[in-house]
């Protein structure tokens, strides 16, 4: 019989409680360059909620390496590391310290030195080139991992796991992409990895769990690490080791390691079972690689791909996945957007979720399954994220909630708007758990102020989710151009035939979401927008490059850095923003994809209505689920109401 997610595997003679991995990434939880009480609640929480191995965010094991400004350096972390231990040591939860050191593909804005590199060859993201680490350098990194894996040890860390994944130093000496020494660390890609192993084994003792992060292929088809070459790489390894992570990515490559959406969930599969065949039981093995539903990691261990499921996004959704899976129940579902879990950009967001907002925000949130002693009835217009994220929030703290909304259908525009159809997942999940819980839901239901005026008069709560509209267009249609808003859009697309516009001053998803949705419908598509890229946004996710090498395929045309003047019969003008050069481009649909407006008609005599989500700006499904929940915390007895005694009615219209 194969083992299950939730069964307790041994790994260097410690017992992790499941065979579900929480794996190091990037949090913006730092204070200076250690560990925070911030991180210490954002593991236990994952802990608490059933992980098995909780491995820390990278710390840099040498000062020359300061890859964003809140990374962890190991120096300076032995006090959080200990931290973290004692928080998830009562859950059973084994901790690794991460530890690694980016090269050259680091940064000096920080540390004001100068990238270390195997060669010469310069970082192809930042285009900064590295000195050549000499001998002494090399020795100084080695003794960085010793002196790391000393840290962690002297803070009773369960073990380590080295990065020699998509950004790591290890890695790049590895890869004849990076690595085209002429000594024996070029003629041998892995001594410097076997030298580090020995010296942190050392440390570490046959008590402690070494783990290693392994990059086995970096998507490139002329050089670098294949899977074949990965193979070779792992057998050598698997002895030194007492775990190995199976990932993807590379320099050229580093969005083959956490992709969004559009790469299928599980990826890995395929990877990590022939990496596991060629260590032949030597060393457990890890899957990784957007493993966000419990099938998919069930039927990996069931196969015998991994011995391990990394479900590291998953868990930043749903920090009690494990429990969930225990029980048989549902978690928050991961949409692999990666809207707000990447945060590796200029803002140095926290990391959090769109659909858990609480994550990276433990010592702020308060708990949301209190039960409210005051509890009473609640009315909520407007079934979208946010309405419905207020819904679940307070019938899970004992109130009796009802939702009304004007549609046949829970989810706004997640539901509504085109190019939004993966987050669907997410607003579906948010409508079971509120029936699951008793809410009441009234649909094709449009509340009027009258029936507003009566609910309050009955001593209801009434929190207004009722969402966004449409803004005029800030330029003249003419003739018989038709004009649809991204959220009007049907599914399968407008009956007019003839040129489709999608006009994108936002540069976010859904833009080009519909363009590659209208394109695929056989449409002569095309897109204008003032940025010099298409969906510009999508860096923050890791898609810009992919989105624009989509259109591309797809036949879809890119008007970029332009603005439209008019649009008429004789099709739609445009200006350059740069040259004020004018063109006319043949148009016969227009999507406008822009942003739109508060619907804020809706109790506008009410100044002490609360409201929440795209009714107050319309922004990301981040806020609106945010805006839900705080609201939805916020009902306490200050707000008692004597429902039961003063009912109140709504006229149902379907």
């Amino acid at each position: 019989m194969s083992a299950q997610l939730t069964d307790p595997i041994t790994l260097a003679g410690r017992h992790a409680p499941s065979r579900v991995l929480l794996g190091p990434h990037p949090t913006n939880l730092g204070a200076g360059r250690t560990l925070s009480p911030r991180h210490v609640a954002y593991y236990e929480r994952r802990a608490r909620g059933g992980a098995g191995v909780v491995v820390t965010e990278v710390a840099s094991v040498h000062a020359s390496d300061w890859p964003y400004e809140r990374a962890p350096l190991a120096s300076d972390c032995v006090g959080g590391w200990r931290d973290v231990v004692a928080a998830c040591r009562p859950h059973g939860t084994l901790v690794l310290a991460g530890l690694g050191h980016t090269g050259l593909q680091g940064s000096s804005a920080y540390s004001q030195a100068v990238l270390w590199g195997p060669s010469g060859i310069p970082d192809v993201i930042s285009r900064e080139m590295p000195m050549q680490m000499e001998q002494a350098e090399i020795d100084s990194l080695v003794e960085g991992f010793r002196a790391a894996a000393a840290a962690a040890v002297s803070a009773d860390v369960d073990g380590v796991e080295l990065d020699a994944g998509p950004r790591g130093l290890l890695r790049q000496f590895h890869s004849d992409l990076t690595n085209v020494r002429d000594d024996e660390y070029g003629a041998d890609p892995l001594r410097l990895t076997r030298e580090v192993l020995a010296v942190v084994r050392e440390e570490l003792g046959p008590g402690r769990v070494l783990s290693l992060r392994l990059s086995c292929d970096e998507a490139t088809s002329w050089a670098g690490i294949t899977p074949s070459i990965a193979a070779g790489q792992a057998r050598e390894l698997a002895e030194a080791l007492d775990l190995l992570v199976v990932v993807r990515g590379g320099p050229l490559s580093a969005n083959a390691y956490r992709p969004d959406f559009h790469r299928p969930p599980a990826f890995n599969i395929e990877l990590c079972r022939n990496i596991r065949t060629a260590v032949a039981g030597a060393v457990p093995v890890v899957l990784q690689g957007s493993v966000v539903d419990p099938a998919d990691a069930r039927r990996a261990l069931d196969e015998g791909v991994a011995d391990v499921v990394e479900m590291t996004r998953a868990q930043i959704a749903d920090p009690d996945l494990v429990v969930k899976i225990r029980r048989g129940a549902v978690p928050r579902p991961c949409v692999l957007c990666n809207q707000t879990c990447q945060v590796l950009d200029p803002r140095n967001p926290v990391v959090t979720c769109v659909g858990n907002p609480t994550a990276g925000h433990e010592t702020v949130d308060p708990a949301e399954d209190i039960a409210d002693v005051a509890a009473g009835a609640v009315l909520v217009v407007g079934g979208g994220p946010a309405g419905l994220e207020a819904a679940r929030v307070l019938a899970l703290r004992g109130h009796r909630v009802t939702v009304a909304d004007a549609s046949a259908r829970p989810g706004g525009m997640v539901r509504a708007a085109a190019g939004t159809p993966h987050l669907q997942a997410l607003t579906d999940w948010l409508e079971d758990e509120c029936r699951r819980l008793g809410v009441e839901f009234l649909l094709g239901t449009a509340v009027s102020d009258a029936e507003l005026d009566a609910a309050e008069r009955a001593g209801a709560t009434v929190i207004l989710a009722t969402g966004s509209r449409p803004r005029p267009l800030p330029f003249p249609v003419e003739g018989h151009v038709r004009c649809v808003g991204a959220a009007d859009l049907p599914d399968g697309g407008t009956p007019t035939e003839g040129p489709h516009v999608v006009f994108d001053p936002v540069g976010g998803p859904v833009g080009v979401a519909v363009a590659e949705r209208l394109a695929a419908q056989g449409r002569d598509v095309s897109i204008v927008t003032q940025d010099s890229v298409a969906g510009s946004r999508l860096g923050m996710t890791g898609d810009l490059a992919d989105a624009n090498t989509r259109l591309q395929r797809a036949g879809v045309t890119r008007h970029l850095d332009s603005r439209i003047v008019s649009i008429g019969d004789e099709g739609m003008r445009i200006r350059n923003r740069y040259t004020a050069d004018e063109a006319v481009v043949p148009c016969a649909v227009l999507i406008d994809c822009s942003h739109r407006l508060p619907d804020d008609t809706l109790g506008s005599s009410h100044m002490d209505a609360v409201r929440v989500g795209d009714c107050v700006a319309p922004r990301t499904l981040l806020e609106a689920v945010r805006e839900g929940r705080i609201e939805a915390l916020a009902v306490t007895a200050s707000r008692r109401n004597e429902f039961d005694h003063h009912p109140f009615t709504l006229v149902n219209e379907r």
